[in-house]
């Protein structure tokens, strides 16, 4: 018995890490967006929080969080709403929008310069199973730490904590999401999320614990969520992409390159079978073809001697029988001689063996045309359309690409790219998105890829640093590709070792 579970433990120690597992730098990247939300009271001059709650963003300037976290504040106009940004940033105040009782649903504008990365949400129907992470302030977790109320008005990073889907079903008169990951009071209004970092509902409230039953959460499921914003005037970011880690992109690009060299393997031993078979028969027809060339040309020498030495015989016959007719003579004679002479050439112009390796080449070139699949060089004018197989998306906008390409590195006429590595590349380091992203090119393939890099405030702040040192050169500059792939080595270097999000584009001439 104890063998069996000795053997059962090792299975499952086995089997548990190739269960799907949540992206850790997907699940930061949500968590820039999500916000301590405070109910603020003041004795004069003084604030003091009277009770707070999650929120996390939906678009740069508005925040989502439950209804019940922000009751009291639309009861008694004496109090206010406290926005707390995780990564770092000072707080600010936050303006009502809506309010939905009935599904537990509130959203927030941001007054003040603050901006936050907005979450995407998971389109569709929401799972049934799988890997769920809950993130936001509970309240048992700052007791434990020992801060005050008046620590909550500094930033913190959320909580985050894992567990399951459970299932989907209606509670309380809407459609809720039920799972394990734990919540407490704090944690309402915070996100659900997927291992894409993916907002699957808005967390709400827990079902009763007694006598230590097991417990059970409900998130406010995206088919109340999505309506509730486009109804208030938000387009959300709206993901219905399955959930792929990079790891499981990685592989499948490995094997596709794998399949890609293998059939161009095949095909090139297909091509060197058909040549040599082109080759045997261009021998053998050279060989009979100059064979019979030679024989041809040496008969006809012996032809032509024949008739020369007829036209002898009748020159001499002329000369016995009448030596005064010398124009008979000279005619004779000449027709000898040019027969004498051509026999000669034909003789000495017959072809040689080195014809045969000459035919053969000349044959082999014969008949052979251009590829059209060879990838064309210099200027392109191209279209680029996203290829969902090989793309892992979790907030990105993906749309088809118009993108004029120049020998040389310039795109659309005004931006240069920078090659090193065998690769041609441009670094972004925007002002208005927490995101680095890495354009990269290859005209001989034609494949445009972007692989965006989610990084916290602090991170993108280093980057744009780095950024800021270098003046990217202008297109047609001299050396300007070699120049800019140098420059962005820096940034390069601050960027995680792998990115969050990658997209990768099939790019064709355009009509």
């Amino acid at each position: 018995m104890g063998r069996i579970l000795s053997f059962t433990l090792a299975i499952c120690a086995f089997l548990v890490p190739a269960l799907a597992q949540a992206e850790p730098a997907d699940i930061d990247a949500a968590a820039r967006g999500v916000v301590r939300v405070i109910i603020i009271s003041s004795d004069g001059d003084e604030l003091y929080p009277v009770s707070h709650g999650t929120g996390f963003a939906v678009s740069s300037d508005k925040v989502v969080t439950n209804a019940h976290v922000i009751r009291d504040a639309m009861r008694d106009r004496d109090l206010r709403i406290g926005i707390i940004p995780s990564g770092g940033g000072e707080a600010v105040y936050g303006q009502p929008i809506a309010i939905s009782p009935t599904n537990d649903l509130a959203l927030v504008r941001i007054t003040g310069s603050l901006r936050l990365p907005p979450l995407a949400l998971s389109g569709g129907m929401p799972p049934d199973n799988g890997d769920v992470t809950s993130v936001g302030y509970p309240m048992n977790v700052d007791r434990a730490q020992g801060l005050g109320m008046g620590d909550i008005f500094r930033s913190q990073p959320p909580v985050k904590s894992r567990g399951f889907i459970s299932g989907t079903r209606p509670s309380r008169q809407f459609d809720t999401i039920l799972h394990t990951a734990p919540i407490a009071r704090g944690n309402s209004g915070g996100p659900l999320l997927d291992n894409c970092g993916r907002v699957l509902g808005v967390n709400s409230f827990g079902a009763d614990n007694d006598g230590g039953d097991a417990e059970f959460f409900f998130a406010v499921s995206n088919r109340e969520l999505i309506p509730f914003l486009r109804a208030n005037g938000v387009t959300p970011r709206v993901n219905e992409m399955p959930c792929r880690s990079m790891a499981d992109l990685d592989a499948a690009e490995r094997e596709r390159a794998d399949r890609e060299q293998t059939a161009a393997r095949q095909e090139m031993s297909s091509r060197a079978e058909k040549t040599r078979a082109k080759r045997d028969r261009a021998q053998v027809e050279a060989e009979q073809g100059v064979i019979t060339d030679r024989e041809d040309r040496v008969f006809l020498s012996f032809v032509l001697l024949l008739a020369a030495f007829g036209l002898g015989q009748w020159t001499l016959a002329i000369h016995n029988s009448d030596p005064r007719d010398e124009k008979r003579l000279r005619i004779v004679a000449a027709a000898t001689i040019v027969c004498v002479l051509a026999a000669l050439a034909a003789y000495l112009t017959r072809p040689g063996l080195d014809e045969i390796d000459r035919r053969v080449a000349a044959a082999m070139q014969d008949g052979v045309p251009s590829s059209p699949d060879e990838p064309a060089t210099g200027d392109l004018a191209l279209t680029c359309t996203l290829l969902p197989e090989r793309s892992r998306i979790t907030s990105a906008q993906a749309e088809d690409i118009d993108f004029d390409w120049q020998e040389g590195g310039c795109v659309n006429g005004r931006t240069q790219y920078g090659f090193a590595g065998g690769t041609w590349s441009r670094l972004f380091v925007p002002n208005s998105e927490d995101a680095v992203s890495v354009n990269s090119f290859d005209p001989d393939r034609r494949t445009y890829r972007v692989e965006r890099y989610l990084l916290s405030r602090s991170a993108m702040e280093e980057a744009r640093i780095a950024r800021g040192k270098y003046d990217a050169p202008k297109c047609g500059d001299e050396g300007a590709a070699g120049q800019l792939g140098d420059l962005q080595g820096e940034v390069l270097g601050l960027l995680p070792q792998q990115p969050n999000e990658r997209l990768v584009y099939e790019c064709r001439t355009r009509p």
